[in-house]
């Protein structure tokens, strides 16, 4: 019988993760179990995603507000700091800036307008046409941003980022002044010390912060890439990608994920016979067009992956074949005339046509958001995601 399906997308449940736990084994289980229970089949080719949470989970991949605090001190001086382009996020940032904010005596925190990196909003856009202010160009102080647009509370949290970190910092122990500016030249009038917290954008930052003369420039790549008294790290992103996990301490992004991915992926291929590909996934790569927030505040979709997950899709458009090609073709001839086009197809389509419109990101990133979709961030209890049918086509 014709298969009647393409891809499929299945969250499957697991145990909750503790630190220590056999990661390799649970998912591997959980994978065959489901299978077991749902009564489907595994196959060549098939993709097991697993979240970063609960690979860091496993790794025990933990640091607490005093760690921080001590390598932004050890790093920065201790003294003034400009903290620059941080995301608003209660979940992401604000523990984060807890442990900057005790690593200081003062924090000159620069906020970009009218949104963040990933899209949540501290005033409209619109506002900014009404009264007359350059985003680029326009330097404004907290009072007259106050004057200005006065309280602006998040539509999604119900939160004023503005007074939550402030308030936040003052917390800490240190004192704070708030600058919104989008050039990261303008820290440089408060102080020359200076933390980048931009995620995708921070290398620029801190090359033109250099250039204009900083004295001491990091990102939050740059905190927390070896352990402090005992803590966790990551080598690779630092602070970035890390999430709240109690009131005093954060669950960073996991690390050394490769032999990970591999040790599934060979525990699968003895178990069942069938070539699975796995990977490591966080945040999809979408944007929300009614919230305006792009999703990805992780440094990558997917930190580690095997090697079968490598590259970008290479398919045709069928409608555009359909139309061109077989525009005077129908039913069961067209359907022949396209599948033979798919079987004959070039093995790098780049710049023809005949894929125009396709989706020309990686795999991972791709295979990654649909697997974030599925898991969503919740209470699913789904951290590892099955994917079969991904890498079909219209002939298989």
């Amino acid at each position: 019988m014709e298969r009647r399906v393409g891809t499929v997308s299945r969250g499957i449940r697991a145990p909750i993760i503790r630190e220590g736990d056999d990661l390799v084994s649970i998912v591997a289980e959980s994978v065959l179990l489901a299978a077991e229970s749902e009564g489907f089949e595994l196959r060549d080719k098939d993709v097991v995603a697993v979240t970063e949470a609960v690979v860091a989970r496993a790794q025990g991949n933990y640091a607490s507000i005093d760690a921080i605090a001590a390598d932004v001190s050890s790093k920065l001086g201790g003294e003034d700091i400009g903290v620059v382009f941080p995301i608003l996020s209660r979940n992401r940032f604000a523990i984060c800036l807890k442990g900057i904010a005790k690593g200081a005596k003062k924090i000159f925190l620069m906020l970009s307008y009218p949104s963040d990196e990933v899209g949540n909003h501290l005033v409209d856009v619109d506002m900014l046409d009404e009264k007359n202010i350059d985003p680029y160009s326009d330097v404004l102080t907290l009072e007259k941003y106050r004057e200005l647009f006065g309280e602006n509370k998040h539509p999604f949290t119900g939160v004023d980022y503005v007074d939550y970190y402030s308030d936040l910092i003052r917390s800490c122990g240190a004192d704070v002044e708030v600058i919104f500016a989008n050039n990261p030249k303008v820290i440089l009038n408060y102080t020359k010390n200076v933390l980048t917290c931009d995620i995708h954008t921070r290398k620029r930052t801190k090359r033109i912060l250099k250039a204009a003369g900083a004295e001491k420039v990091l990102g939050l790549d740059d905190i927390l890439t070896s352990s402090v008294t005992g803590s966790g790290f990551n080598s690779d992103f630092g602070l970035l990608g890390s999430n709240k996990a109690t009131e005093d301490k954060v669950k960073l992004f996991p690390r050394d994920c490769t032999p990970f991915v591999n040790a599934v992926q060979e525990k699968l291929i003895k178990a069942t016979g069938k070539h699975i590909e796995v990977m490591v996934y966080g945040d999809g790569a979408f944007k929300d067009p009614v919230g305006k927030i792009w999703e990805l505040a992780d440094p990558v979709v997917s930190p580690a992956y095997t090697s079968g997950l490598e590259g970008t899709p290479n398919e045709i458009k069928i409608k555009y074949i359909a139309d061109n090609q077989y525009a005077n073709l129908k039913g069961d001839e067209l359907k022949k005339a396209v599948s033979e086009f798919i079987k004959h197809k070039d093995s790098n389509l780049v710049g023809s046509m005949a894929s125009q419109g396709t989706t020309p990101r990686r795999l991972t990133d791709l295979i990654g958001s649909l697997c974030d979709l599925t898991s969503g961030s919740g209470d699913k209890g789904t951290p590892i995601i099955l994917i079969q049918g991904y890498f079909d086509n219209y002939t298989n």
